[in-house]
């Protein structure tokens, strides 16, 4: 239950409504996944690719989308930066407002184990973290070069947004 993004909002003019108060769904048996930056910044700058489609899927409560304190640091601080906000066309308030809305459709990770270092990019490590901490099923990114070794060694499974909305669809027929 949250909020959702209008599926034919455009990316400058990000709309929020309230969910139907029927759309109440229990998170057993959903899969869960962990977005990294890459994703909600693509899925923010262009309504036309798979990340857009998996963030109203999350808002839709398709699956659980986990994140971490860390990680969650890490998306307000990247979609606010200048270069990235000439890509999405949000202001701060904007970023605000689609994080609050975010905020209320994930479950929170507490990360109890540091696995660290598994990866090449020590910024990525708190994605990876956040997978392995929540449980995840899928671990979303464009950087799949970045996770392959790591993810080999836990149960995460490492997908592009498109692979995880085919995922998707295998997961309800």
């Amino acid at each position: 239950m949250g909020l959702r993004i209008v599926p034919d909002a455009s990316p400058s003019a990000l709309e929020l409504f309230k969910p139907r108060t029927h759309d109440i769904v229990c998170n057993i048996m959903k899969v869960r996944a962990v977005f990294d930056t890459n994703l909600i910044v693509a899925g923010l700058s262009s309504r036309r690719g798979a990340s857009h489609a998996l963030l109203r899927q999350a808002f839709d409560g398709r699956f659980v989308l986990l994140a971490s304190p860390t990680l969650w640091l890490e998306y307000e601080a990247v979609l606010k930066r200048e270069n990235i906000r000439q890509l999405h066309k949000l202001g701060d308030k904007e970023v605000d407002d689609f994080l609050d809305a975010m905020a209320s459709v994930i479950e929170p990770v507490h990360l109890h184990y540091l696995w660290r270092p598994q990866l090449s990019d020590p910024k990525d490590e708190m994605v990876l973290e956040t997978a392995i901490n929540g449980q995840s099923d899928a671990l979303v990114t464009f950087n799949i070069r970045d996770f392959e070794t790591a993810t080999k060694r836990f149960s995460p499974r490492l997908m592009t947004a498109s692979q995880f909305l085919g995922y998707l669809e295998t997961q309800h027929e």
